[in-house]
């Protein structure tokens, strides 16, 4: 961090800063935390180009603060500055998750889903990783899934060579597929890319989700990235399922689901992640 940008962020709070360190902020932007004399803060820093991603970042804690199911950190302000953008925001300080922990945000993420709205998208696009997502509206959730989900990254795939065209299902296989999974499914708000890392305990026990994705989609999509990587206790699914129960066909669509961050990956990290995509993508085709 530059001595301006440091000055320009004493300006924003109106505090001296007492120091700054590096904290882990994931594989995209580099994370900071900011002391004062009476409150720490959380900075995250990218290139200017990154002021649209940190603004639709913004806007998803927003969102979901505004429910008031589940906490998020107060955003203080985004920016761009100099050559860089940045987000600012207050400092969770935070704590391994206990199984009571786990229990509260269980029952939290599942108040979370039971905000839901009339169609399925949201009002604005945003990014899954540093990757685009489209949130365009739509009136199905399987139109919504195959046309702004599953369709563009299987493009994206075949565009950097890691798919063929013979290897990924049609646009008509993928909805015949679909169809008989997805009945009865409401526009929940989600949380959108809920691995172990987006989510924190406070020292005094809050959850906080952090690092969203939102849109209105069926809420088994944040419990499929859940299962994905792990890092969830037996406690938080007790919970989740105490509220919102699943049924039958939870686990095909699990898979299904996993499909679109497997996707992601791909396109992001590389052909680790070919097999467990293949994988899927085969039972649609079959």
């Amino acid at each position: 961090m530059t001595n301006n940008l440091k000055s320009h962020l004493s300006n924003l709070l109106n505090k001296t800063i007492t120091n700054v360190s590096p904290v882990s902020g994931g594989d995209i932007s580099q994370a900071f935390k900011i002391d004062t004399s009476n409150n720490a803060y959380f900075l995250k820093l990218n290139s200017a180009s990154a002021l649209n991603m940190f603004q639709t970042e913004a806007y998803g804690l927003d969102l979901i603060a505004k429910t008031n199911t589940i906490k998020t950190p107060k955003v203080i302000a985004f920016d761009s500055f100099e050559n860089s953008a940045f987000l600012l925001m207050e400092f969770i300080e935070s704590k391994q998750a206990t199984a009571e922990d786990f229990k509260v945000l269980g029952k939290q993420l599942a108040a979370l889903h039971q905000c839901i709205s009339e169609n399925f998208g949201l009002d604005t696009d945003n990014y899954i990783g540093s990757l685009p997502q489209s949130n365009t509206v739509h009136k199905t959730w399987g139109d919504f899934y195959t046309d702004e989900r599953l369709l563009p990254q299987l493009k994206l795939a075949k565009q950097k060579d890691l798919l063929s065209d013979a290897e990924c299902p049609s646009e008509q296989q993928i909805k015949n597929y679909l169809e008989s999974l997805f009945q009865n499914i409401k526009p929940s708000l989600l949380h959108g890319d809920l691995w172990s890392g987006n989510y924190l305990i406070s020292k005094d026990g809050t959850p906080y989700l952090i690092d969203p994705s939102v849109y209105y989609g069926h809420s088994e999509v944040d419990i499929a990235m859940t299962k994905l990587f792990g890092g969830f206790g037996h406690a938080f699914y007790k919970a989740y399922e105490s509220y919102s129960p699943f049924d039958v066909n939870t686990s095909a669509r699990i898979d299904i689901y996993q499909l679109y961050y497997l996707l992601v990956h791909l396109n992001l990290f590389g052909r680790s992640y070919y097999g467990s995509v293949v994988s899927i993508l085969r039972n649609i085709k079959s």
